[in-house]
């Protein structure tokens, strides 16, 4: 089965498909044909015949769900030295300034624990453990709240307008609207 791009099943569709296979294993003990088996639960013969496969060689446990594909790579160990190594800061760490960016993160998963993520594998991770962006502590001196509330009131309604309705064509590229 393919998903769109990013896709997949969340927990509660792997749990549900989960559900799917140990119920096809109560049939396969019970001696059901797997043409029954994929009638009865709405699925192809195909995954039937794999999920008996899987069912022989290592019983119920072979139909069970294997977690989620995205699992995080570190332990729980490992995250919480990763969260001590963040609060040391990037200086300690051998940046010349206090910002930590998720390229820097990123390069520091590589240094503490030998793994490779992507930077937005590297934003999700931190999300998940109670990490966010930063903020700047002040406003810029240079801001003018008036300017702004004026932008957002009478120049983004306009830059934001509806595209006007496409007229009529033809659906042919040398000859103009018959009519």
């Amino acid at each position: 089965m393919r998903y769109a791009q990013g896709g997949g099943l969340t927990d509660a569709g792997r749990a549900a498909r989960e559900r799917i296979r140990l119920q096809a294993a109560e049939r396969f003990e019970r001696g059901e044909k797997n043409r029954e088996i994929a009638a009865a639960l709405q699925v192809s013969e195909r995954s039937v015949e794999r999920w008996r496969r899987q069912w022989r060689e290592r019983g119920e446990a072979g139909v069970l769900s294997k977690g989620s594909p995205g699992r995080p790579r570190l332990s729980e160990k490992q995250v919480a030295k990763l969260e001590r190594e963040l609060e040391r800061g990037p200086l300690v760490h051998g940046w010349v300034d206090q910002r930590w960016t998720l390229a820097r993160v990123k390069t520091l998963f590589g240094r503490l624990f030998h793994v490779s993520y992507t930077v937005e594998g590297t934003w999700r991770l931190l999300k998940r453990h109670g990490w966010s962006w930063q903020q700047p502590a002040r406003r810029a001196i240079e801001r003018d709240d008036d300017a702004v509330d004026l932008w957002k009131k009478e120049v983004w309604p306009r830059v934001r307008a509806p595209r006007r309705p496409a007229a009529d064509g033809s659906s042919s590229r040398t000859r103009p609207v018959s009519r």
